[in-house]
């Protein structure tokens, strides 16, 4: 999963092209900043893949969770962070201003760490159901799990609409889970249990307890706004996972 070295990454430079069709000025500061640290990370990793992706082995059994931090802002490739910053800009555009920046930084913050843990139980819960020890090896980078938590925040604030997954039309509430199963059958390398972590996550903050918690451990310095009803940019490509033995 090591990027090459030494050739045009092309989805970089497409990135930056979208980026910059719809402007800096138009990019909320934290979707911004979300952006520019994912695109830095790219070409600046922290470490190796193998070294910031997150497994039960090494989260759970090894404690390295320093990974829940590290494998949401690290990328298998250039289109892996292309399909996910896509995503990220037109989500964040949405969801930033009617969450407002700071509430909105806070959601991005909690999820990836939560994410990265809600991976972990369905990856244990995985190996123990089917007895097989190879769960606990697989490895996940990738911001794509966060998106599926904030595809299910934007449909939950915008309820009615229609978004088209793969050119069909289904309603938003469900497109999540079509999403789920549709970039698994068409990419199985990419990361199921991640995706459904993500939406998981979402639906805690939605309908769970997540939300109460955050207000009350943030001492309530959110400010939600009525949702307005803003075009539906859907379909979110690109969580990464592989077998790690290292």
């Amino acid at each position: 999963m090591q990027r090459r070295q030494g050739r045009v990454n092309a989805g970089l430079l497409l990135l930056l092209y979208q980026i910059s069709q719809v402007g800096l000025q138009n990019i909320p500061s934290v979707t911004l900043g979300v952006l520019a640290l994912n695109i830095f990370l790219f070409l600046n990793p922290v470490r190796p893949l193998h070294e910031v992706c997150i497994s039960v082995n090494e989260g759970f059994y090894r404690k390295n969770w320093q990974r829940l931090l590290l494998s949401p802002v690290h990328h298998a490739d250039d289109w892996h962070l292309y399909y996910n910053m896509v995503s990220m800009l037109w989500k964040g555009i949405m969801l930033e201003k009617k969450l407002k920046s700071i509430w909105f930084a806070y959601i991005i913050a909690v999820f990836s760490v939560l994410i990265g843990v809600v991976y972990m139980v369905l990856e244990f819960m995985l190996m123990e159901i089917l007895d097989d020890p190879s769960y606990e090896m697989n490895c996940a980078v990738g911001f794509s799990g966060v998106l599926f938590a904030l595809k299910v925040l934007n449909n939950h604030y915008n309820p009615g609409r229609v978004s088209s997954v793969l050119g069909l039309q289904i309603p938003s509430k469900y497109a999540c889970w079509v999403e789920l199963v549709a970039i698994h059958l068409i990419s199985p390398g990419a990361s199921f249990a991640g995706h459904l972590a993500g939406i998981l996550v979402g639906l805690m903050y939605t309908m769970g307890p997540l939300k109460k918690i955050m207000k009350a451990c943030a001492g309530g310095i959110s400010s939600f706004t009525d949702p307005a009803r803003p075009r539906d940019y859907s379909s979110d490509f690109g969580g990464a996972v592989y077998n790690n033995e290292q």
